[in-house]
């Protein structure tokens, strides 16, 4: 089992083998929380283990899967704050996974905090590297732990018994009895090791794969080559180089020697074939970069981020250079700053009026320059609610040019005026600065600025004041601050090159005055009115330039609204609060988990085109519709995770499949629901979907424990484009709602997509 690896892994390597025995280390919350805590990496070195002195033997653990990467020094703005006191060769911080609060530890020593540097990377590197064996592995080794309550290394009936309930599921207790009795091979009246194994593949028998493996099967036993082509043709609907592919998946996935030298896959092998990425729904072809990068930029929908600041509400909530970082990592490529005057004449980034913290906004920059392209190569914007007075504007300037350096675009990419955008492909590397701007491009670029000019730049973001704004409390901010007008300074104003901010008139002036370079932020309530109103004008008017959309002020708990129906006009920067977990981010994550996760996806044609305007009401009045017929039948689900905390509770599961995208395209269906198995419900249930727009299409499979008294609970999602879907039978690896995996839990489909005529 995978405590004995670790065992032997630990044995070899003397980092590993001191985590082991432990350290006591300082666990930072602030410049005046600081406590000793001690520190062990448990026997299945996938754990860590942590109590204080006073604690007894109680104490919390966390996993080696759910840490992320560990940052060496003063990396975080709670070891920043104690630098004085702690030395940066001691001091190190784990991030986590989703949204959890990262952990800042300082070592008595520089050497011992080296010793956990490289052995949490080491651990981080193992469980990247997992195959899916060694993650199964790693799962049954933590549920054989849990279940044994008096760490004999063995189990009897009773903690199996405890186990199940444990796994979500309801067994009679006879047919338990069974299992167990057959799993006992010692006949000690207990479980050990390899006989708990045995119990978990008899518990977790496939008989809904099994059924499949045997329609094709000749003998019932293996699947020969031709036996396999014949799956890949017929079910899971493969035309290109069949016999190569069949070839490959058996020597990929296929455990047995003695089928890979017959050319042909057991049962075994078909599993985990069906578990992997290229039996997964997602098409492993759309994952790295496979769009056409050479566009315009206003062609691309872009991975945007509203008060980027912010890791919680935007009242009270916490301001911080972790939320840039976080939303970096998960791919965005425009992040927000709300800047204002600070002490000591440096800028600072809060959101204003409220009781947010405030950070430094040369940390943010500094934090830009660090992670803006550790996970994608392409562009980042930087959008600027500048609130600042003309000498701090000169401070943000400075460090935005000496801080990011050659990595902030000032200038057009060839020196001449353009007539259009580049593309992100020109602009790999590069950090744009979206903000006011003093005159045009053409001005600037031609020296027609007077160094000593100064423009006017309104404190608001966007500088739209309707009557039907339903932002009272930011109608009430702007009624005291619209009377002093602030000042632009030239320095920052010329570090604004392709993303000038202008306020919104009218489609019509925009068609016949604005040049490409000047983009607009609309609030969410204005652009939905334009969405239902004018539909296909701002689908032409996003063909020509960027919109920003973002969050009403109203929602001061930091929500989101749905990006869909921004999307379905073409809006590139659809800015959404990242902090927040929910449908709407579930979305964010299943558009752009495409195209390498690049935080950029190429529009349709008929959305880049500045002819004739897309009407996303009228789907069917383009050239080319043709709308699909999805059929999904959701067969089992495997392994929930269990969501109620009562003594006892087992998850009626239900599996509900969502489709987004064009009004027309909005539908929802769901199965039946199953009585106490979160484990290994079977629904066999299908459903059907009428797509009108698949290049606009989303699908979210979401599964949720089902109460006739009560809001069902929510068990896991997974979300992707219509686009990305494969079909034929297929797993779905569900994430919770911070996006991040829930592994092993899954579903297994049979997707199948033909003409709707």
């Amino acid at each position: 089992m995978a405590s004995t690896q670790s065992g032997l892994r630990i044995q070899g390597d003397d980092n590993l083998q001191s985590m082991f025995v432990g350290t006591v280390m300082r666990k930072i919350k602030s410049r005046t929380w600081k406590k000793q805590r001690y520190f062990k990496l448990q026997e299945d070195c996938m754990t860590i283990w942590y109590k204080s002195k006073k604690a007894g033997n109680a104490g919390s653990t966390f996993s080696v899967s759910d840490v992320e990467a560990v940052r060496e020094g003063h990396q975080s703005e709670v070891l920043l704050s104690t630098s004085k006191e702690f030395p940066a060769d001691r001091c190190f911080t784990l991030v986590f996974r989703g949204r959890r609060g990262n952990l800042d530890l300082v070592a008595d020593s520089a050497e011992e905090a080296q010793l956990w540097i490289r052995g949490m990377r080491k651990l981080i590197e193992s469980v990247e590297n997992m195959d899916q064996s060694e993650k199964l592995d790693k799962w049954i080794c933590d549920w054989f732990k849990k279940a044994d309550k008096n760490n004999d290394g063995q189990m009897n009936f009773k903690e199996v018994q405890d186990l199940l309930k444990m796994m979500n599921v309801e067994m009679n207790d006879d047919h338990a009895r069974t299992l167990f009795k057959e799993a006992d091979k010692s006949q000690s009246g207990t479980l050990e090791n390899e006989e708990f194994v045995l119990f978990y593949k008899m518990l977790t028998d496939r008989e809904d794969v099994r059924r499949i493996f045997q329609d094709y099967s000749g003998d019932g036993q293996k699947l020969t080559l031709p036996d396999l082509e014949d799956f890949l043709r017929e079910e899971q609907l493969e035309t290109v180089n069949v016999q190569r592919r069949a070839l490959d998946l058996i020597e990929r996935y296929e455990p047995s020697d003695t089928a890979k030298n017959l050319q042909a896959m057991t049962f075994d092998g078909f599993l985990m074939y069906l578990g992997s990425a290229e039996g997964s729904i997602f098409n492993p072809q759309h994952q790295g970069v496979y769009q056409d990068m050479n566009q315009p930029l206003c062609h691309y929908f872009i991975s945007s981020s509203h008060n980027t600041y912010l890791l919680e509400d935007q009242l009270r909530g916490q301001s911080s250079v972790e939320g840039y970082i976080r939303a970096l990592k998960r791919g965005c490529r425009c992040v927000e700053v709300d800047c204002w005057d600070g002490a000591n004449g440096e800028p600072i980034v809060k959101h204003g009026h409220t009781f947010t913290s405030k950070i430094l906004f040369k940390d943010v920059v500094i934090a830009l320059g660090n992670y803006a392209f550790k996970v994608s190569e392409y562009p980042v914007i930087l959008s600027i609610e500048n609130h600042c007075g003309v000498e701090q504007q000169r401070v943000m300037a400075q460090h935005l040019n000496q801080i990011l350096g050659d990595k902030l675009l000032k200038n057009t990419l060839d020196g001449k005026v353009p007539s259009s955008f580049p593309s992100p492909k020109d602009m790999k590397g590069k950090i744009l600065l979206k903000g006011k701007k003093i005159g045009g491009l053409e001005e600037s670029m031609s020296g027609m600025v007077d160094d000593s000019l100064s423009g006017e730049v309104s404190d608001d973001d966007d500088n739209q004041h309707d009557d039907d704004d339903d932002n009272q409390h930011h109608d009430s901010i702007r009624r005291r601050t619209k009377k002093s007008k602030q000042c632009m300074s030239k320095e920052l104003s010329d570090c604004v090159v392709y993303c000038k901010s202008v306020s919104f008139s009218s489609f019509k002036n925009s068609r016949i005055r604005a040049k490409f370079y000047e983009m607009s932020s609309f609030k969410e309530s204005k652009a939905l009115k334009y969405t239902k109103e004018a539909g296909a004008e701002f689908v032409l008017y996003n063909a020509r330039q960027l919109s920003r959309i973002y969050p009403n002020g109203m929602r001061t708990d930091s929500s989101n609204f749905n990006p869909q129906d921004m999307w379905s006009v073409g809006c590139q920067i659809v800015a959404l609060n990242f902090q927040t977990a929910g449908v709407e981010m579930d979305l964010n994550d299943g558009l752009f988990s495409q195209n390498g996760r690049c935080g950029y996806v190429l529009k349709p044609a008929f959305m880049r085109s500045s002819e004739r305007g897309f009407e996303p009401d009228q789907p069917q009045n383009h050239t080319g519709y043709q709308p699909l017929k999805l059929t999904i039948q959701v067969i089992s689900g495997q392994q929930f995770p269990k969501v109620s905390i009562k003594e006892g509770s087992i998850v009626d599961p239900l599996v509900k499949v969502e489709i987004y995208g064009v009004p027309k395209d909005h539908a929802k269906q769901e199965t039946r629901y199953i009585d106490n198995n979160g484990f290994n419900p079977v629904w066999n249930d299908t459903l059907n979907f009428i797509i009108h727009t698949p290049e606009l299409a989303l699908v979210r499979f979401l599964v949720e424990d089902y109460d006739k008294t009560s809001k069902n609970d929510f068990v896991g999602q997974y979300t992707l484009p219509f686009l990305c879907i494969q079909q034929g039978y297929r797993h779905i690896q569900l994430l919770s709602k911070d996006g991040t995996s829930i592994h092993p839990s899954s579903l297994f489909v049979n997707v199948k997509i033909t003409k709707h005529t």
